[in-house]
């Protein structure tokens, strides 16, 4: 359900690649503040509704708003200047440059003032992506060229890059995809640490259900481009069209 107090809201999303239907009848609210997690098998809709969101994709009809503002023509760029920014699932970062220039870079475009970087190695925004090194831990890789850095390093790097710009929210396509077993929990521990010191909101796609239990508040789940469920954690994930569509009833590990 959504409503006009949603900070981002969709309208009777549908969208179709052929005979494949990747969005059908959408209708989703999410309010300030809220942690969402989206889950679905692949080509369930949970990428293709995020990249609408952002304005890597266009519905085919329908409608996204964002504080009330109707943003489904607006490009990806202009898009991020107003407050949304994401992350992707294989990390969106300048391989030749160091950890703290890809920083810097991203810092830049989601400025408007496009003379930004002829001041941008300024002691504000220095001081701003040392704050946001230190809030990754990250700080050891500061000046390591990119090319060089292990996978997980790498996906914490590229959520730094989305968070730097300061959105009101924050879009992770799979932040544990690549990463071993026994990176993930240390992984989304230091993100959600980091997440917590701001006042936004987090949409996250996932398949792990372990992690979608101990890191969101409420669930999404997709299936053949419709939402077939969306309520609290533990609701979600007893559910049983959830269970026969998404998770498999053996995969849903009670608290």
């Amino acid at each position: 359900m959504s409503n006009n107090d949603d900070l981002l809201r969709a309208e009777g999303i549908n969208k179709s690649f052929g005979a494949v239907t990747a969005a059908k009848d959408i209708n989703v609210g999410i309010k300030k503040g809220e942690r969402v997690s989206l889950i679905g098998s692949n080509g369930a809709g949970k990428t293709t509704f995020m990249n609408m969101v952002t304005g890597y994709l266009k519905p085919d009809t329908g409608n996204i708003f964002f504080k009330n503002e109707n943003i489904t023509s607006l490009n990806p760029r202009v898009i991020t200047q107003k407050g949304i920014s994401r992350s992707f699932q294989i990390p969106q970062i300048f391989e030749p440059m160091s950890t703290w220039e890809n920083l810097l870079v991203a810092l830049g475009t989601s400025q408007k003032n496009h003379s930004y970087f002829k001041n941008a190695r300024s002691k504000e925004n220095s001081d701003y992506i040392d704050e946001m090194l230190s809030l990754f831990s990250l700080n050891e890789f500061a000046h390591r060229q990119v090319s060089e850095l292990p996978g997980g390093v790498r996906k914490l790097l590229d959520i730094a890059m989305a968070l730097v710009r300061k959105p009101d929210i924050l879009l992770l396509d799979e932040p544990t995809s690549g990463v071993g077993t026994e990176e993930k929990y240390p992984l989304m521990d230091t993100i959600a640490k980091a997440l917590s010191v701001e006042d936004l909101t987090v949409i996250f796609v996932e398949h792990d259900m372990d992690i979608v239990q101990n890191y969101s508040e409420r669930v999404v789940a997709f299936y053949q481009g419709e939402i077939i469920a969306d309520d609290n954690c533990d609701k979600v994930l007893k559910d049983k069209n959830v269970q026969e569509y998404v998770t498999g009833k053996t995969q849903v590990k009670a608290k």
